[in-house]
C-alpha cells in the first residue's frame, strides 16, 4: 500500500499526485516540484556542500523524475524515492567529477569556501560566548553602561545624561570595564580592542 502523505498547498495526497503525475499532469508535477524541491536540496548540499552542484542536482532528479512518470504511480515510498535517486544523482555526479581535472578545482574551492565559512561562524559563535561571559562579570551598572557604550553605541555625555551621572563616572566605568574584558579574553588567549 502507498504511504500517504500531505501536500503542502495541495488537495492531493501524494498517490493522487503520482497517479496525476504518470498521466502527464503538469500542474500536479508543478506542485510535486515545489513541495519537494527544498527538502531535496537541503539533502544534496549536504552531500555536495555546493549550493550550486545542488541546484543543478536537484533539477537533473525532477527532470530523470518526470521522464519516467509512466512508473511513479507504483512508488510506495516518496521520500525514500527521492532520496536514493538524488544519492544516485550525487554519486554520478562525483564519478564524473574524478574524471575532470576542472569539475575536482571547483568541488575543491567550493568545499574551501564552505569549510571557511563555517569556521568564521563557529569563531564568531564562540567570541560571542566568551564576550558574554566577560560582561556578566562586571557589576550591574558597569555592564549597563558598558552595553550602552558599545552595543547601543551612546556617547559619554547621552550615557550620563540618561543615567543621572557625571561623565567622568561614566568614562570610569568603561574603562574598568575594557580592562576586566582585557583580562578575562587574556585567559583564552584573545586579543580584545
Amino acid at each position: 500500500m502507498a504511504k500517504l502523505y500531505r501536500i503542502p498547498d495541495g488537495n492531493q495526497d501524494d498517490a493522487e499526485l503520482l497517479k496525476s503525475i504518470s498521466e502527464g499532469d503538469e500542474s500536479a508535477f508543478e506542485r510535486f516540484f515545489v513541495a519537494y524541491r527544498d527538502k531535496l536540496y537541503n539533502y544534496l548540499f549536504r552531500i555536495t556542500k555546493s549550493n550550486e552542484i545542488a541546484e543543478e542536482l536537484v533539477i537533473d532528479v525532477f527532470l530523470k523524475f518526470w521522464l519516467r512518470r509512466e512508473m511513479v504511480a507504483e512508488i510506495e515510498d516518496l521520500d525514500a524515492y527521492l532520496h536514493k535517486m538524488a544519492y544516485n544523482k550525487a554519486l554520478d555526479f562525483f564519478r564524473q567529477a574524478s574524471r575532470h581535472t576542472e569539475l575536482q578545482k571547483l568541488i575543491s574551492r567550493q568545499m574551501e569556501i564552505t569549510v571557511k565559512d563555517a569556521d568564521h561562524v563557529l569563531l564568531e559563535h564562540e567570541y560571542q560566548n566568551i564576550l558574554s561571559g566577560a560582561i556578566e562579570k562586571l557589576s550591574p551598572q558597569r555592564k549597563l553602561i558598558f552595553t550602552m557604550s558599545r552595543v547601543d553605541e551612546l556617547s559619554h555625555e547621552e550615557i550620563a545624561s540618561k543615567l543621572n551621572l557625571s561623565e567622568h563616572t561614566v568614562k570610569n566605568a568603561i574603562v574598568k570595564s575594557l580592562q576586566v574584558l582585557r583580562k578575562h579574553f587574556q585567559n583564552f588567549r584573545i586579543f580584545f580592542f
